[in-house]
This record gives C-alpha cells, structure tokens and sequence, in this order.
C-alpha cells in the first residue's frame, strides 16, 4: 500500500519509471534480512561482526529505496550490488555454523532471499536504463 501512495514521487532522473512490486519485494526482503541478522549477531558467534554490517547494509538499501529522490540509476545499482556483496559475506559466514545454528541458518537464507531481490530489481532497472 506505501508503494501505492509513493509510486507517483519515486522516479530517478534518467528512468521513467520502477516497478513497483519489485521495488517492495526487495523493501520486504532488506526489511527481514535486516532483522534476521541482527537477531544472529545476538548470539555472539564468530559471523556476528558480518551480521552486523549486513544489517545496517539492508537497513540504509531500505531507506535508500524509499526516498528515491536524489539517487540515479548508477548509484541504485551500485548500492544494490554493495547490499548482494554484504549479504554474501555474512550468508558463507552463517553457513560456517548453520549446522550447529538455526539462526545461523535462517540468517543465511534471509541473505540469499535479499540477494535474489536485489538482483531481479537491478535486472529490471538495467532493462528500462
């Protein structure tokens, strides 16, 4: 429904147009991935440094998403790829403890869940650029 509201504001100079549904599956995943390791940074096991900066990787790309205003497509896709970068380094850390770990483990597959929907949005942006 914010997407809804917002969808007439979020443009950036040089593209018509974001999908919006993407642009919200990618908000909903920052959002969980966000969360999801902050919970496994709690547990204080070696992946807790890099659980960290994810979180506040996936919190700023959030944040980044809502306010499109001020941003072009070259700094979005990079900041997208910065968010796929940190939640690769933070999933192949939980995975070094998933099996000891089931915050570890959903904490891994939150990252991945983000990395998908950074992806499919850059994808989509870079066929619209």
């Amino acid at each position: 429904m914010m997407m809804d509201m917002m969808s007439k504001d979020m443009s950036m100079a040089g593209m018509s147009a974001m999908d919006m549904q993407l642009m919200q599956a990618c908000m909903d995943a920052c959002s969980a991935c966000e969360q999801a390791c902050t919970v496994c940074s709690t547990q204080m096991m070696d992946c807790s440094p890099a659980c960290m900066n994810c979180a506040d990787m996936c919190n700023t790309m959030m944040r980044t998403m809502l306010r499109m205003q001020g941003t072009t497509p070259a700094v979005m896709m990079s900041m997208l790829d910065a968010c796929m970068a940190m939640c690769q380094m933070c999933m192949d850390e939980c995975m070094a403890h998933a099996d000891m770990s089931e915050v570890c483990k959903m904490c891994a597959q939150s990252c991945k869940a983000c990395m998908d929907a950074c992806m499919a949005l850059k994808d989509a942006m870079m066929k619209m650029a």
